[in-house]
């Protein structure tokens, strides 16, 4: 059922009773250009063309929530419960605004200043180049141009990690730098669990706490938490790929990943949210969580990213990032949005300041095209009151992209005719065999079971594989779990040293997740592993 809310009565009335109360104040409504049948009939479409099993949206406009409506199911099961404006959902890197807004309020506090020096706060900060560190600002871990590069680090964080939140950090001297500091720009959520680690270090709390008390409960966002799902808790969605069972409660690990992605979230709760910083701050029932010079501050332009393809359909000039969100013009107006990517799921947030408008998209499918069609479409109504095909657009995108990649598969990809695996014998397989240590991601063992040879990452509850072998020490790793977090496959190099024995390797990720930065890893073998290589020729 579509749920309405009524912004006078919203002031009244307590957060938790917000979804069931009503009062006789006027109706809210949406936008002018948008209507619930353009919202419904879009989602609609995006579901049908990318295959979404549920999807829910919710809309903000002047001050209320207007609109909140689930479509679909809560996992690919046909037979699940469906989708409301309840349902949690991982927003995934929709959770760094919620990390950059809690700096914010330590800015407003006097604790920290954005242009504090991170070793000023936390001595024990290090990045691979010393005057790097020495000059790493506050603002530095939130814009995504630190001179790391795409997605590094990853590793430590997804792909069925265990490392903890202190084993990420200490990781981080060890990351390359593959631009100069401040120059380019290249996506990050490592940068983002330092920035968590600093607000645990200035708060003397964890992330979570902090979050879940100082934003999610100060803001009485509904259905929303800053921890996993447990056991117990029903109306909860399940990623594509994800077996939806949840941990029980005294036994969850929270991930370390989770001050750049870890929290989930409803429609309800989101919108509330969004209500929140489009009140520069202010929850509905009046208590100032943040100022609006910090929403400001977050909202403002701070590194430059290239325009996107879709720039002259939707009269682009320029695209920025500022503090946790991104920030384009857009039709001539102002647009402030962030997309978030975890667990199999996709979420969307996307405001037009100008119209007091904010929109939700939570999915629990992996695919950012349906996401993008909603999104883009809905905001073009609101700023023009028309919009172009969208749905069509990013089908046809990803219809192209797909076949592109089928045939690169066919024709030159491992296993093709131009790139046939070939067989080895078990003493030649053995010369692989042994412990493979990367200074950022740990051990990493590559073992001989039956007539396969394995590979296995430490601190990772699965990230495991059978290596086939192309010709030179090449090799691919089909990885045992067909998931979303290690659903590319990589080449692996090994690597010999001038008396032909094989002293480390090298990775490169076959497919496109950034997230999976298996290129930044060096890892060498150990010395114990060529003495029981020796042993095991002699025996």
């Amino acid at each position: 059922m579509i749920q309405r809310f009524r912004y006078a009565c919203m002031m009244a009335v307590p957060a938790a009773a917000l979804l069931s109360a009503s009062c006789p104040a006027r109706a809210a409504s949406l936008p002018p250009g948008l209507t619930e049948q353009e919202i419904a009939t879009t989602v609609e479409r995006a579901r049908q063309a990318f295959n979404v099993p549920g999807v829910a949206v919710a809309v903000v406009h002047d001050g209320q929530i207007v609109f909140s409506h689930g479509y679909g199911r809560r996992a690919e099961d046909k037979a699940s419960a469906p989708v409301d404006g309840r349902t949690l959902f991982a927003i995934g890197s929709n959770t760094k605004e919620f990390t950059a807004t809690a700096l914010a309020q330590l800015v407003e506090q006097g604790k920290l200043d954005w242009n504090d020096r991170v070793i000023d706060h936390m001595p024990e900060f290090r990045v691979a180049d010393p005057s790097i560190t020495r000059d790493f600002r506050v603002s530095d871990l939130l814009t995504h141009h630190s001179g790391m590069g795409l997605g590094a680090g990853d590793l430590m964080l997804f792909s069925h990690s265990t490392l903890t939140r202190p084993e990420v950090l200490a990781g981080l001297p060890f990351m390359p730098f593959t631009a100069p500091f401040r120059t380019q720009y290249a996506y990050n959520n490592l940068l983002y669990v330092v920035a968590g680690a600093l607000v645990e270090r200035l708060t003397g709390q964890s992330w979570e706490e902090v979050v879940q008390k100082r934003l999610i409960d100060a803001a009485g966002l509904p259905a929303c938490q800053s921890t996993p799902p447990v056991r117990g808790q029903t109306d909860v969605a399940t990623g594509e790929g994800e077996s939806g069972a949840l941990p029980d409660k005294a036994t969850r690990l929270l991930p370390a990943v989770a001050p750049a992605g870890g929290i989930w979230c409803s429609a309800d709760g989101m919108a509330r949210w969004a209500q929140t910083y489009l009140a520069g701050g202010r929850a509905p029932d009046g208590r100032q969580v943040f100022s609006q010079a910090s929403r400001d501050a977050l909202w403002a332009p701070h590194a430059l990213l290239p325009l996107p393809s879709t720039a002259e359909a939707t009269r682009t000039h320029f695209r920025a990032y500022g503090y946790g969100w991104f920030m384009e013009d857009f039709f001539g107006y102002k647009r402030v949005w962030h997309t978030g990517t975890i667990d199999g799921m996709v979420s969307y947030v996307t405001f037009l300041p100008e119209q007091k408008t904010g929109i939700v998209i939570l999915t629990n499918h992996d695919d950012y095209n349906a996401t993008y069609s909603i999104a883009t479409t809905l905001s073009a109504y609101v700023a023009t009151g028309t919009s172009a095909d969208w749905v069509a657009h990013w089908r046809d995108a990803k219809n192209a992209e797909d076949a592109a990649t089928a045939k690169a598969a066919t024709t030159t990809g491992p296993g093709s005719p131009a790139r046939p695996f070939i067989t080895l014998s078990e003493s030649a397989r053995q010369e692989y065999a042994g412990t493979y240590r990367d200074d950022w991601r740990g051990p990493i063992t590559v073992s001989l079971r039956g007539q396969d040879l394995r590979m296995a990452f430490s601190h990772a509850d699965g990230l495991a594989g059978t290596l086939s072998a192309l010709p030179h020490d090449l090799f691919v790793v089909r990885w045992d779990d067909r998931g979303q977090d290690a659903e590319d496959d990589s080449y692996v190099q090994f690597e010999r040293d001038v008396s032909g024995k094989v002293v480390g390797m090298s990775m490169r990720v076959i497919g496109s997740d950034f997230s999976f930065d298996a290129q930044d890893l060096h890892p060498r073998k150990e010395a114990s592993s060529f003495s029981e290589e020796k042993e095991a020729k002699r025996l």
